[in-house]
């Protein structure tokens, strides 16, 4: 099992420096990944100062050598498949092969896409992640691609460089479980982070919804991949080791493959450096 810290993009970690400083930590303290979030809007949190993700991934990148990095999650129909074909492959390459690149619809939907009087019909979000996702595998690529899909068009376009990573960088799909679309698009691809109905960002889900989540995401795979799958779940949980293992355990056994250390998203150090650091430093818990 492979371990990984979570910090927002505002607040304190809208400063590139403080996710550098991180982000060393992490890989310091024997952690395997930090992910940042991607919003240009939560207005849960308006009133913070909030920062570009790749931007910040960039800081962290520079600060590291080892550790996994990525935005959990990216919204790709918020995007132009073309600027994020170029920004992960960028990223991959500073990184050295480093990135994780995980997708879905983004949220929430009022705050990320209405509010710039963009459409957010979750039907019509979901064709937009579907067709992005596959345009940029075929952008990673370095070959040339012709496309014209229902929401977007390429000519002719050979983006290089490629990613160091090959085919690409892997790719994680997030959605809320016990919803069964998301599930099923991320049978398709490399992993899931799912978040649970009953256990929203940074509340430990239970270990019997993961086990129903694990079986039905293997019961979809139809694909054949040169890599495990990955169950990516996420929490909350103590510095004390022990006290971690006996939250993590059952997860693991249920068949989770990555951990992500998360604040409460409504607690009052969600965002805060100081308090996220002293969990950073007291490691991860190890099996």
């Amino acid at each position: 099992m492979r371990f990984s810290i979570n910090v927002p993009n505002f607040g304190d970690f809208a400063d590139p420096r403080n996710v550098a400083t991180a982000a060393a930590a992490a890989e310091e303290a024997g952690w395997d990944g930090l992910f940042v979030w991607d919003h240009v809007l939560h207005r849960q949190h308006q009133g913070r100062p909030f920062a570009d993700p790749w931007m910040l991934l960039t800081a962290a990148a520079l600060a590291t050598s080892r550790i996994r990095l990525g935005a959990l999650l990216t919204p790709v129909a918020r995007y132009r498949p073309q600027q994020l074909a170029r920004q992960v492959a960028t990223l991959d390459h500073l990184s050295g092969g480093r990135v994780v690149f995980a997708a879905g619809l983004g949220g929430p939907l009022e705050d990320e896409y209405r509010s710039f009087g963009d459409p957010a019909e979750p039907r019509l979000l979901a064709e937009r992640l579907d067709e992005g996702l596959d345009l940029l595998r075929r952008y990673w690529s370095g070959e040339p691609v012709n496309h014209r899909g229902r929401h977007y068009e390429a000519r002719n376009v050979a983006l290089l460089p490629a990613p160091v990573q090959r085919p690409g960088p892997p790719v994680w799909i997030g959605g809320f479980w016990p919803r069964r679309p998301p599930m099923r698009r991320a049978a398709r691809w490399d992993g899931v982070v799912p978040l649970f109905e009953t256990a929203r960002h940074g509340h430990v889900p239970d270990a019997s919804e993961v086990r129903e989540l694990v079986g039905y995401v293997r019961e979809h795979r139809t694909v054949e991949a040169v890599s495990p799958f990955e169950f990516v779940l996420g929490g909350a949980t103590s510095p004390d080791a022990a006290k971690a293992r006996d939250v993590i355990g059952p997860l693991r056994d249920a068949g989770a493959t990555w951990w992500d250390e998360r604040q409460v998203q409504t607690g009052p150090d969600l965002d805060r450096l100081p308090p996220v650091l002293r969990r950073i430093e007291a490691g991860p818990p190890l099996f």
